[in-house]
């Protein structure tokens, strides 16, 4: 029988987790659990709410694309999302506010957005308006007033592909999520390179290559010369300075000898002679008298 896939389920979960903002509570401006649906009613047959038990003949989400045709199982490949109004960066975001931001990265064939066949959608509460990728509708029923449609190639559920990063990414865009849209194997795989590369004391193979890059020895031949800085070359030049600040740090820079024979080149007989007080002066003169003699 025709059941809910677990990508489109993970993606249910995500507008949930951040559109129902009060779960306990039944709210009109919420986005309520019965309001995002993947699996059609049981009297429902056709489309893409159907899995291959529902599908009639010539049904258009199968013949019309290789992608529907080659990915057909009993999973469906559609999700409705109805109406929600949340505050968030200081703007009102609702469920048209929403389906228009789709669209535009639908139309614009951002990767996140590729394996959407068409939305359905009101961009106002007024008209209905669909945009098909493979351009062969354009209308929908008076429904989509109330709620947006989404319908995914039949091949991204089959691949079980993750049909969160678009939503999450417009979450973030409107303020209601941190800038992250990483999945979580992405963050695994980052968060075993940041182990590695931290880890710098021989304790794993990675950290031994990389000290030894660090070092400059990650070479093969001895006479190799490293043209970039390393710890070994640091090091060295570290201990280089320190000690020629420490001969800096014990150097006397004065000069008596120096300065007194600046001084003096500087002055005339004239200049001597009145700079000395009259008291001493007759002792000069007897003290240059009697070297003279001498």
């Amino acid at each position: 029988m025709t059941t809910a896939p677990a990508n489109l389920l993970a993606a249910r979960r995500l507008l949930l987790d951040n559109l129902n903002i009060d779960p306990d509570t039944s709210r009109d401006d919420d986005l309520e659990p019965g309001e995002v649906g993947i699996v059609g009613d049981p009297a429902h047959r056709g489309g893409y709410h159907c899995g291959s038990d529902r599908v009639v003949t010539n049904d258009y989400s199968v013949v019309e694309s290789t992608r529907d045709s080659t990915g057909l199982t009993l999973y469906a490949s559609a999700m409705d999302v109805g109406i929600f109004e949340v505050r968030s960066g200081g703007r009102t975001h609702n469920l048209h506010t929403f389906s228009t931001w789709c669209v535009a990265q639908c139309v614009a064939n951002t990767p996140d957005s590729r394996d959407l066949r068409e939305i359905i959608y009101s961009p106002d509460g007024r008209v209905v308006r669909r945009w098909d990728r493979l351009g062969r509708r354009s209308s929908g029923d008076d429904s989509h007033l109330y709620h947006t449609h989404f319908s995914y190639f039949r091949d991204s559920t089959k691949a079980n592909r993750d049909q969160r990063p678009l939503f999450r990414r417009y979450l973030t865009t409107i303020g209601l999520l941190e800038d992250d849209d990483m999945t979580p194997e992405e963050h695994n795989w980052l968060q075993t390179v940041h182990r590695n590369l931290t880890v710098l004391d021989g304790r794993n193979p990675v950290g031994q290559i990389y000290t030894r890059m660090a070092l400059g020895e990650d070479h093969t031949d001895p006479a190799f010369v490293v043209q970039h800085p390393t710890l070994k070359s640091l090091g060295a030049q570290l201990t280089a300075l320190q000690t020629a600040l420490t001969v800096l740090a014990n150097k006397d820079f004065t000069d008596e000898a120096a300065i007194v024979q600046g001084v003096l080149a500087g002055l005339t007989p004239e200049k001597i002679a009145a700079a000395i007080p009259p008291t001493i002066a007759k002792q000069v003169a007897d003290e240059l008298a009697r070297r003279m003699v001498a």
